[in-house]
């Protein structure tokens, strides 16, 4: 089995130096902007002069909005090389790390890096091992040693020596991965949760989640028996016990041994990438916990997250129920009778949640920090929030007992949603308001600002020996140290999404164009309806619905997405690189790789997403000429407003402005290329000179 292959040789990952931006300047090879200058931008990130940390541990301050007394910076970006991490652990009694970067979905080109975050910017990682498919979990043993995961194997290594590949020594290596045979016989070749998160005890057991084949389990109706993925000694959608030797410290396996033997410790956990025991586990009454990354329904605000209390031999619901109670409909069959009959409310095999999560929020972090920085935290339990809905986009606290179990306060519990949606909300299922155990934020504003910030995607999450925090994001491609700062927190930034009145707008020019609008209806029909819905979303589908109101529900939904659609410039796009899979994001729909093989139009249909978000906003599609890397733009009042790439097309509304002479007026470029100085209103104008016809 090819597991995954090594580098012979480490190769010199030797980048250019950070341009010394200011002279005398502390933190200058650090890559800081001089105070006086335009702000450098990296992973969308405004860069100023400001710091977090400090001495050689000083990184730029990144404008996320925290706690008081927190900061956030910026140690490694997509400039120095990242393209998807996912995962971050420190090489104990060392100042390194090391970073799991998975590089994209189906492919195995992930990395495991060595950080040295005291090098000079560009020259901070080395490549240890390549080749690995979906390396995640990052942990260190109970040897002390460091143990990673791929999505079939663990495996330890020494990431400090000569040759890291020769240093590698397999405990597990028939994991269900990526491509998997279900217990009927049923055969996947992309399972939906193939990574391995895993953690140790203090005695030596591992724990190791085994995430379900699909997001719930649903085949066609009437659904009559159990989900036949979750059952049986090696379910999925599940956790998995190893037991070592009497050594407390698992063998390497030779070729031919088999994997030592595993039980299911807890059942119905659809992925759990959030996992984590108290130092005192497993002494009697001390926490197991997992988040639970629940089905995904279209509702923004169902189903909840959960924080889960693992105890052996107990069931946690998936796919039958969500919430606390909630039965699944789908399977409502399978819960009148048998061994699930009654099973989410009167069923000694199932135990709800601890608590719930704010909906959609994605937990795939999970820690109790213990460090002198921040005695504030001492103790408590820190959880990440991955996901792309308001209510993700992260970092909570909670106050724990003193077993480590978070403490549920009565109805009603308030949570954050987002500036772009209403304020606040109370924890809730279909039955009303619930208990829930509430939570602070210490990093709560994380949305996208244009010009300033991408959406935070934190993912993986550690605590190093001088007690700061590390967060890597995946999406983001970008290593955060968080650090103390002094005086009061920054004013928080705007909330700086895609207006209802600009939806409108942009729908009304759809609507007066007859080509666009034919082609609006043939992508709802032969994308959307058929390929797209149920994914993660109805797209605003609903039954009885005209045609008509069909088109322009799926409009507004696109437009609504972040960085789907920027009109007239497809290329700029989500929607393109995700259909096309294009970059590290996930190819969507899933299996779209043989659609242009199996389906007949199939490509057509992408040229006609294409076409029809170049044609949506009336005017001349013109392109910026070639030249210096960046062409900058202005404000009806001169106002710098941000620069766009060489190359790129914008749709020119006004090729002579009538209130500018010599600049053309175009449209909304796409949020990359604002600095957030202006607003739509002001209009945005480029000079002539820099425009040439599209061919």
């Amino acid at each position: 089995m090819n597991q995954f292959t090594f580098d012979r040789e480490r190769p010199n990952l030797r980048l250019p130096a950070a341009v010394v931006l200011a002279a005398g300047f502390a933190a200058a090879l650090l890559g800081f902007a001089p105070a006086s200058s335009e702000p450098v931008r990296k992973s969308g990130y405004a860069i100023g002069a400001e710091a977090c940390g400090s001495g050689d541990l000083a990184f730029p301050r990144i404008q996320i909005d925290m706690k008081a007394g927190y900061c956030a910076g910026l140690v490694a970006s997509e400039g120095d090389r990242l393209k998807f991490p996912r995962s971050i652990v420190q090489v104990p009694g060392r100042d390194l790390l090391v970073v799991a970067d998975i590089g994209g979905w189906g492919h195995t080109d992930g990395r495991l890096l060595l950080l040295d975050p005291r090098a000079p910017q560009g020259q901070r990682f080395k490549e240890l091992l390549t080749g690995i498919e979906y390396p995640f979990a990052l942990v260190i043993g109970p040897d002390s040693k460091l143990y990673a995961s791929t999505a079939e194997t663990i495996f330890r290594f020494d990431p400090l020596a000569d040759n890291p590949r020769s240093t590698v020594e397999t405990i597990i290596r028939h994991l269900p991965g990526r491509r998997i045979a279900l217990p009927d016989g049923t055969r996947t070749d992309e399972s939906a949760h193939p990574f391995k998160q895993f953690v140790f005890d203090r005695n030596g057991r591992l724990f190791v989640n085994v995430g379900s084949h699909s997001d719930d389990c649903i085949t066609p109706a009437p659904i009559t028996k159990p989900c036949a993925a979750a059952e049986g000694v090696s379910a999925l959608a599940s956790i998995w016990l190893f037991t070592p030797p009497s050594s407390g410290v698992f063998p390497a396996l030779k070729p031919g041994d088999p994997d030592p033997p595993h039980s299911v410790y807890a059942r119905g956990l659809r992925n759990s990438m959030a996992l984590v025991l108290h130092p005192k586990f497993p002494d009697a009454g001390y926490a197991f916990l997992q988040g639970e990354n629940a089905r995904d329904l279209p509702d923004i605000f169902k189903p909840n997250e959960e924080i889960n209390a693992i105890e052996q031999g107990r069931h946690y619901g998936w796919p039958y129920c969500y919430d606390l109670s909630t039965p699944s409909p789908e399977f409502r069959l399978v819960l009148q009778s048998g061994v699930y009959k009654s099973f989410c409310s009167a069923n000694v095999l199932y135990k709800a949640p601890l608590s719930l999560l704010p909906p959609h929020g994605a937990p795939l972090a999970m820690l109790y920090y213990q460090g002198a920085k921040f005695p504030e935290l001492e103790g408590k339990l820190l959880v990440g929030l991955h996901g792309y809905r308001p209510t993700g986009s992260r970092l909570l606290v909670y106050d724990v007992d003193d077993r480590g179990f978070p403490k549920p306060s009565p109805a009603p519990v308030r949570y954050h949603v987002s500036c772009a949606a209403e304020p606040t909300r109370s924890f809730r299922t279909d039955a009303g308001e619930v208990a829930a155990a509430p939570f602070e934020e210490l990093i709560a504003g994380w949305h996208r600002v244009n010009g300033a910030r991408p959406q935070g995607a934190p993912v993986g999450m550690t605590v190093t020996e001088d007690g700061a925090i590390w967060l890597v994001e995946d999406k983001n491609k970008t290593v955060i140290r968080i650090d103390r700062a002094a005086g009061e927190a920054p004013a928080p930034l705007p909330c700086d999404t895609r207006s209802q009145a600009m939806i409108d707008q942009l729908a009304a020019f759809v609507a007066r164009d007859a080509q666009n609008s034919v082609r609006l209806t043939t992508l709802r029909k032969g994308l959307v309806e058929k390929h797209c819905v149920g994914c993660h979303s109805d797209f605003g589908l609903n039954a009885g619905q005209s045609d008509a109101e069909k088109d322009r529900a799926v409009l507004h939904f696109m437009l609504a997405q972040d960085g789907w659609i920027y009109p007239g410039d497809p290329d700029a796009g989500r929607l393109r690189t995700r259909l096309r899979g294009l970059g590290a994001e996930k190819l969507m729909p899933p299996g779209g790789e043989s659609l242009p093989k199996t389906e007949p139009g199939y490509t057509r249909l992408l040229d006609t997403a294409d076409l029809f978000v170049a044609k949506m906003v009336p005017g001349t599609r013109m392109r910026i000429k070639l030249g210096p890397p960046q062409r900058k733009f202005f404000s009806k009042a001169n106002k710098e407003c941000g620069e766009i790439p060489a190359g790129n097309v914008v749709v020119v509304t006004q090729r002579s402005a009538v209130d500018r002479p010599g600049f053309s007026r175009f449209f909304r470029p796409a949020d990359p290329y604002l600095n957030g100085e202006c607003t739509d209103g002001d209009g945005y104008y480029i000079r002539q000179e820099l425009l040439v016809p599209v061919q």
